[in-house]
């Protein structure tokens, strides 16, 4: 195929293939977007997507804080690109026309600090993962030692961080007398608005004491809860789409049926009507947070990397076990659900229902590997938030401890067969070093990582409910392996 998804291409794509109901080019940026991945183009601009249909004036500016792979990817391709929705039915194509343009941050920052600061722009978006917020994942507040926190305060006008463009970009308009944008956080973050709140009230202190007042102040974070599952695309993803476009695209985005965004209605400066795509807009987010990071990022944490070392490639693998269905079940059920609050209509029941069909689609291919990523930053709110509700119950926590002892074995760095893994984590340095100090000890082992309090904080260590049960379930994975420890739990 020689011919490209681009403006031109767009006429010349199959009848069966949706694509974008306006003209692009009456599209104006209202929206910043900060860490272009797979995700946000597969959630946040497919609703934004809908709503330009009907409002021109949302369109967006999607920046990669690292990488140029996507832009490289898209911007031949004026920012078109493709969302296959992905089921045991079949797929179902999409071309997405939402961003306007994609800017690689580190070579563009004057260029992404303009944009920001114009007073177009109202919104800014992020999905920059866990660990782009630079922040504590046991406290929830401002890493003040990040390098890249330390380098921003140094050189403020040059950011690297996501909180140092914001700031940077809120300071600008402050100064020119523009009022600040929204900042819409889109990541599994607990409390995910007030946790960005703080993290950007203290960063803008340490800059100025005037300018931290102003953002505490002045600067709206709704809280979110985003919900859809977007596995990293493959070659044979790419090669499949080309072939139903009749075109190349060289960075399509494959997901599922399902998605879900509730979002906290705080926008001073106006936002896009989300709602007349699907998202809810509600006074508290934190009950729909607390039900999808625990429910579930806790199970999906923890199969996968109980999935990974039983030999499982994806999610759908590993749910095709019955004895990792009836642990996930059980997780949910006894464990996790106790620890839930939900306002009135909730139906939980159905939400686990759902959730347990979606991790079994086999046409989603969801490594357990790509979801292992990270884990010193995600396990403070999928897991150790329920552990601690539980524990300050006086509750049962043997799958949830068995899900924080999976992560232990995993980051070890070695497999089942003694085979390498390659542990991509913030830490990985530091938890290799704690893997060879401990020699395949698991009480030495998870002795060692307890003391990390980056991650366990101070509480947990120190409470022998906890790491019992913990080192005890490390002791059967190296004893047993996955496969079978999963095969043979008892609750108890």
């Amino acid at each position: 195929m020689s011919d490209r998804l681009n403006n031109d291409t767009l006429t010349d794509l199959p009848a069966g293939v949706r694509r974008p109901a306006y003209d692009r080019r009456a599209v104006k940026t209202g929206i910043v977007h900060l860490g272009v991945g797979a995700f946000h183009r597969a959630h946040q601009a497919v609703y934004t997507d809908d709503v330009l249909a009907r409002d021109a004036s949302w369109g967006i500016v999607a920046a990669s804080l690292r990488s140029p792979d996507t832009y490289d990817a898209l911007q031949p391709q004026d920012g078109l690109y493709t969302l296959s929705v992905r089921s045991q039915e079949g797929e179902a194509l999409r071309v997405i026309g939402a961003i306007r343009r994609v800017i690689v941050a580190p070579r563009e920052i004057d260029d992404l600090l303009d944009v920001m600061a114009d007073p177009q722009t109202r919104i800014v978006t992020l999905t920059v993962t866990e660990k782009g917020y630079c922040h504590d994942p046991a406290t929830g507040t401002l890493n003040e030692a990040h390098p890249d926190i330390v380098h921003d305060l140094a050189y403020l006008k040059t950011p690297k961080s996501a909180p140092g463009f914001i700031i940077e970009a809120l300071r600008r308009r402050r100064m020119a007398g523009v009022p600040p944008f929204t900042v819409l956080t889109c990541d599994n973050l607990p409390s995910n608005g007030r946790t960005v709140k703080r993290v950007l009230t203290r960063f803008a202190e340490l800059v100025d004491p005037e300018l931290g007042r102003f953002v505490a102040g002045e600067v709206s974070c709704p809280s979110t809860m985003v919900d859809r599952i977007v596995p990293a695309t493959s070659d044979q993803d790419r090669e499949r789409i080309g072939l139903s476009l009749g075109m190349d695209d060289a960075w399509p985005v494959v997901t599922e049926p399902f998605t879900q965004w509730v979002i906290e209605d705080q926008f001073p400066q106006g936002r896009p009507a989300w709602e007349t795509s699907g998202a809810e807009f509600v006074n508290d987010v934190e009950p729909y947070e607390h039900m999808k990071l625990r429910l579930l990022n806790g199970s999906h944490s923890t199969l996968a990397y109980l999935g990974y070392l039983a030999g499982y490639e994806t999610v759908a693998d590993t749910m095709a076990d019955e004895a990792f269905v009836r642990l996930i079940r059980g997780l949910m059920d006894e464990e996790v659900t106790p620890t839930l609050h939900m306002p009135p209509g909730a139906d939980l029941t159905s939400y686990k229902d759902a959730l347990i069909h979606r991790f079994k689609n086999p046409a989603l291919k969801h490594r357990t590997w790509q979801i292992a990523m990270d884990g010193s930053q995600k396990l403070p709110q999928r897991l150790l938030g329920t552990l601690r509700d539980r524990l300050r119950s006086n509750a049962p926590i043997r799958r949830l401890s068995l899900g924080v002892a999976a992560w232990m074995r995993y980051v070890t760095g070695l497999d089942e067969k003694g085979a390498p893994i390659d542990v991509r984590d913030p830490m990985a340095a530091r938890l290799n070093e704690i893997a060879e100090r401990a020699g395949g000890s698991p009480e030495g082992l998870a002795r060692e990582l307890f003391a990390i309090r980056e991650i366990f904080g101070d509480d947990l260590p120190n409470d022998p409910r906890f790491t019992g049960e913990v080192t005890a379930n490390l002791v059967r994975l190296y004893e047993l392996g996955a496969k079978q420890t999963v095969s043979e739990f008892r609750a108890g």
